[in-house]
């Protein structure tokens, strides 16, 4: 199962500066797979996946943000009752910590993608493969 790039932003907690970033990627044709947003003290900090990491570090670089990234863990998996429950209680099971979690839309397919912040990330990624193998099976 694959590994995504993870964008985590640190921008300016007011109007407008969301929108002047997203408008940034998508003018590079950067698409946004995955996105979740919270505020942390007197700046907002903002997580991405997207289709196109090298050309999302440019554009962050060239807005000047303050911005990390990490190796997370994704899944895609049916919509339906207990899929999450499942998937959290066999990450426990394994002894990896999710750290955050969001979720996102595969392109093409429309399909529910989760994202999982972890330290363990190729462990994950390998738990994560078995449950979507077996999810599609049934």
């Amino acid at each position: 199962m694959p590994t995504s790039k993870e964008f985590a932003i640190r921008m300016e907690d007011r109007p407008g500066t969301l929108g002047k970033v997203c408008r940034a990627l998508a003018d590079r044709g950067v698409n946004i797979l995955a996105f979740q947003s919270f505020p942390s003290g007197e700046k907002s900090q903002v997580c991405i996946v997207v289709d196109n990491p090298k050309i999302a570090e440019t554009v962050l670089g060239d807005e000047g943000l303050d911005y990390t990234e990490a190796e997370v863990a994704q899944v895609k998996l049916p919509h339906r009752a207990g899929e999450l429950a499942r998937v959290a209680s066999r990450l426990g099971e394994a002894n990896i910590n999710i750290h955050h979690a969001y979720c996102g839309v595969e392109p093409g397919t429309n399909a529910s993608l989760l994202i999982f912040g972890v330290a363990e990330v190729g462990k994950a990624a390998a738990i994560l493969d078995q449950i979507a193998t077996a999810a599609r099976g049934s």
